[in-house]
């Protein structure tokens, strides 16, 4: 069983605790710390955790193995070279750091320290996710022709002006930080290495910042892809991978969905109709809890955690250009 202690306790952060409490054998909370106390304090009395004022105090608690961070973007960095300086394991949610040069340094950082470093992808953990992976791997979609990416949160309009993900320090790029780096993830995964992007952000709906992004990309062996997100429209995702052989579709704000619709086996003799799709529902799956799991496993068994770091570093540096791109208005090239 891996101690923990869970850094932020806002909404993402009380999401990840109760994802695993009183349902995991792997990993507990034993300890937390966030910039407003008087709104964590009954949740942790409720869950038997520690509730400490200062990051500091979590890094002398020699019962604490392991530190989940949820806290503002800007903060992931130092926060993790302290946690590693501290030999204390480091799960960090997305992105890990603003930009690709913070990244390398915290990287370094968890490496000279021999701990472990994760950072949550969550939706990499999805069963129909991974049966896009499957049939990538077995032949199934055939050769990649393009990759469409949707992901809607309907958040901007309950968030407050003052709060961090509405800064454009802690958000740049709109949208994209909040909601499409997942998307860009997947696409990291499924096509390899970017080459080039163009994004535009901009404010719909009056909300007093950039909600709703979107984002073409290149990619070294010719793929194109496109990411569509914003927080001022209803909840929606939606990642579709086509191949030659026919479509993979993940959909639901769960990631409940996937659908596959192979290639027509003969010419249309009238208008083009697709072949009967195969629909599968994977009702019930926990993300969140997979993801921890596979945290803990990385520290207590060695088990290398799914999402690999050279491609989450990669997709700082896309991230990087994105940010550019958004700002000048120009295709912006990716740095190797």
């Amino acid at each position: 069983m891996l101690n923990a202690a869970i850094v932020g306790l806002g909404r993402w952060g009380k999401s990840l605790v109760n994802s695993v409490h009183g349902k995991s054998d792997e990993i507990r909370f034993v300890a937390g710390a966030t910039g407003t106390r008087a709104k964590a304090e009954g949740f942790c009395r409720e869950r038997n955790i520690a509730l400490v004022d200062r990051f500091d105090d979590l890094l002398r608690n020699d019962a604490v193995e392991a530190v989940v961070l949820a806290t503002p973007n800007s903060q992931h960095a130092q926060q993790i070279m302290q946690a590693a300086a501290a030999g204390k394991h480091v799960f960090v949610e997305k992105p890990m750091t603003l930009a690709r040069k913070t990244a390398d340094e915290a990287v370094a950082a968890t490496q000279k320290a021999g701990v472990v470093l994760a950072v949550g992808f969550p939706r990499r953990f999805a069963p129909s996710i991974a049966e896009t992976r499957r049939r990538l791997q077995d032949g199934r979609l055939g050769t990649l022709v393009s990759m469409v990416g949707q992901q809607t949160s309907g958040t901007a309009p309950f968030m407050a002006h003052d709060n961090w993900r509405a800064d454009e320090e802690e958000s740049p790029a709109g949208s994209m930080t909040g909601v499409g780096v997942h998307l860009m993830d997947h696409m990291i995964e499924f096509g390899g290495p970017v080459r080039e992007v163009y994004c535009r952000a901009v404010d719909r709906g009056g909300y007093g910042h950039d909600n709703t992004t979107t984002v073409m990309l290149n990619f070294e062996s010719g793929l194109t892809a496109t990411i569509s997100c914003s927080t001022a429209t209803a909840p929606n995702f939606n990642f579709s991978v086509y191949g030659t052989k026919g479509l993979a579709e993940t959909t639901r704000t769960n990631l409940q969905m996937f659908r596959f619709t192979p290639m027509p086996d003969r010419p249309p003799e009238g208008p083009v109709t697709a072949p009967e799709s195969e629909i599968i529902d994977f009702a019930g799956f926990d993300m969140l809890n997979a993801e921890l799991t596979a945290f803990a496993r990385s520290v207590t068994s060695r088990i290398p955690f799914p999402v690999h770091i050279d491609e989450v570093l990669h997709g700082m540096s896309v991230f990087d250009a994105v940010v550019e791109s958004a700002t000048s208005g120009s295709i912006v090239r990716v740095a190797r």
